[in-house]
C-alpha cells in the first residue's frame, strides 16, 4: 500500500509539473497570436492582449489542459482493473 501511495505522489508531482509547462507554454502561443493580429485600429496593444488573454482565460482550450491529470489516472485505473479482475 505504501508503494502505491508513492507512485501515485510521484505521478502526481510529473502531471503537475507537465500541466504548468503546458499552460504556460500555450498561454505563450496565445499572447504571441494576439500580439501578430493587433492592428493600431484596434487600439492600445496592451489593453487588446490583456482582452484576448481574457477571452483565452475562460476557453474551453484552457480547460482541456486539466486532461493532463484525469487521463492517466483514468488509465492507471482501468490498468488495475484489468490487471486484478480479468
Amino acid at each position: 500500500m505504501f508503494a502505491l501511495l508513492r507512485l501515485l505522489l510521484l505521478i502526481f508531482i510529473v502531471m503537475t509539473v507537465v500541466y504548468i509547462a503546458l499552460s504556460r507554454w500555450s498561454r505563450r502561443v496565445r499572447r504571441r497570436r494576439l500580439t501578430e493580429d493587433w492592428t493600431p485600429q484596434d487600439g492600445d496593444l496592451e489593453a487588446y492582449v490583456a482582452r484576448g488573454l481574457e477571452t483565452y482565460d475562460h476557453s474551453l482550450r484552457r480547460k482541456l489542459i486539466l486532461g493532463v491529470y484525469i487521463l492517466p489516472l483514468c488509465l492507471i485505473g482501468v490498468i488495475v482493473y484489468l490487471t486484478n479482475f480479468q
